[in-house]
């Protein structure tokens, strides 16, 4: 059997070829210091053969993936669904900046924002209050990422692939468990 991993980025290809939008993202689920689930839309980056999540090092999401997380797409497109539970691995710091330069200038500006103003998810008094802070940041020259931003590589250990493209509404439902180094499938009832 192929790897998994390699029909998910085929599937996902397929749909970026199809231009749906959600292609490039995906819902993150992790469990806050009191065991509440939190799940939250993110972009789905790829370095290499690794699927890739950027973020700021003092999102409460980055603690939370420490301990491993989940994450869901949807492709319209082409009406496929995955499930994946992972295990993280972090991003050499070279790579990040390097990314982190083909950022918009807004989430550039918003990650020195938590480094030098208020960490992100923190309460602040106003929208307004944070586009004054925001504004008046003085940042180096030439900007480049600071030391906190931070990014995880991916490593599935679980994925599970819902197609519900079967004519008779039969949906092919598969599960994909990372068993040592060998990938075991389950065909499961929809």
């Amino acid at each position: 059997m192929n790897k998994p991993i390699e029909k998910f980025q085929a599937d996902r290809a397929r749909a970026r070829d199809a231009g749906d939008p959600m292609a490039a993202v995906c819902v993150l689920a992790t469990v806050d210091e009191d065991g509440r689930p939190e799940a939250r839309t993110l972009v789905l980056r790829q370095v290499e053969d690794d699927l890739a999540l950027f973020m700021h090092t003092s999102s409460p999401k980055w603690q939370q993936l420490q301990h491993g997380g989940s994450i869901n797409t949807y492709w319209p497109s082409v009406e496929i669904q995955y499930r994946m539970h992972f295990t993280t691995l972090p991003i050499d710091q070279a790579v990040v900046a390097a990314s982190w330069q083909y950022r918009p200038d807004t989430p550039k500006r918003m990650d020195w924002f938590y480094d030098l103003k208020q960490a992100q998810s923190t309460p602040i008094g106003s929208r307004d209050e944070l586009k004054q802070g925001l504004d008046s940041l003085s940042l180096p020259q030439p900007i480049t990422a600071p030391k906190s931003a931070g990014g995880l590589l991916l490593k599935p250990t679980m994925l599970e692939r819902l197609d519900l493209n079967e004519l008779s509404g039969l949906h092919d439902r598969r599960r994909y468990t990372l068993v040592g180094v060998e990938w075991q499938e389950e065909v499961l009832v929809p």
